[in-house]
């Protein structure tokens, strides 16, 4: 494996915030991390960039120690990171500087990358007269300028609108054709079902989920099936016999077991009701993540 975490440990006094846990990534794969906040994700991340010191295990890049020194690493900040007063462009070449480029090459994929996310405009103007938005590209660019190997995104499209969101998408799909090692941290699942091949769930410090997402889903115990009708007494004969069920409307959830003879039953729906529609569906990543974790997702 290119990227491995090894029987990782953290605690602050009395506090398990990692414990002992183990993951490992190809090159050019993508990892969803994911938890509820205090999970530990950000005890993780800020041991693999060295900000803090780890209580026990390794973090490896190709079997040697994973650091700057040996790996060129990437990393967007949930936080803001930025100089509030200095100008966008001098800001990103500065960023490139600190990772080893000259001024002209940084300055040449600063221009690059302004251009490319429609902020080009904003380059001679401080940091502080941009929008969120605005302001989250900048953060961006200045994690990806020097071409790094391995990228840490956490929380890349918040406080996006639709337009810039889908922009920044679009950047990440880049990175992850260009083969690029990604771990991408954040609550809205839909963004880590459409990226993520990986992904692991942390729960008070443990790892209680890490496999490919496919394998994930295939593994739940069960399936979702939708019906709709305009049969007003579906409802009641789903109480009957006490089915797991939502309603929204004339369209109904059923939780239904992996075991059950799912088109056995569909039949005898058929047969009984007059059916506009039907589906089968896997769990999303938001309904195992709420099963796994016993909660909502927190941002």
């Amino acid at each position: 494996m290119t990227f491995q975490i090894k029987n990782l440990n953290k605690s602050f006094g009395s506090k398990i915030a990692v414990n002992n846990i183990s993951i490992e990534l190809k090159e050019g794969q993508i990892l969803g991390m994911l938890g509820r906040n205090g999970a530990g994700k950000t005890t993780t991340i800020r041991m693999m960039l060295e900000l803090i010191p780890k209580d026990g295990g390794q973090i490896l890049w190709k079997g040697r120690p994973f650091s700057k020194k040996n790996v060129k690493i990437g990393y967007l900040p949930e936080e803001r990171g930025l100089y509030a007063k200095m100008n966008v462009l001098d800001q990103i070449i500065y960023f490139g500087m600190l990772e080893g480029m000259d001024r002209k090459e940084a300055k040449k994929e600063a221009l690059k990358w302004l251009e490319k996310l429609e902020i080009s405009y904003a380059a001679k103007k401080r940091t502080e007269q941009l929008s969120k938005g605005n302001q989250q590209k900048v953060q961006l660019i200045t994690a990806i300028i020097h071409d790094p190997e391995f990228i840490i995104l956490d929380e890349p499209f918040s406080g996006l609108d639709p337009v810039n969101a889908d922009m920044l998408k679009s950047v990440v799909k880049e990175l992850i054709a260009r083969k690029k090692t990604i771990i991408f941290c954040s609550h809205q699942m839909d963004q880590v079902e459409s990226f993520c091949s990986q992904i692991c769930i942390l729960k008070d410090g443990n790892l209680i989920v890490s496999d490919e997402l496919a394998n994930v889903k295939s593994s739940y115990d069960y399936r979702y099936l939708e019906l709709e009708t305009a049969a007003t007494h579906l409802k009641d004969y789903l109480e009957h016999k006490k089915y797991d069920f939502t309603q929204d409307n004339n369209r109904y959830k059923l939780r239904i077991p992996r075991s059950e003879k799912i088109y056995q039953l569909i039949s005898e729906f058929g047969e009984k009701f007059e059916l506009h529609g039907v589906s089968l569906k896997e769990p999303s990543l938001h309904e195992i993540f709420i099963e796994r974790t016993g909660g909502e997702v927190i941002a």
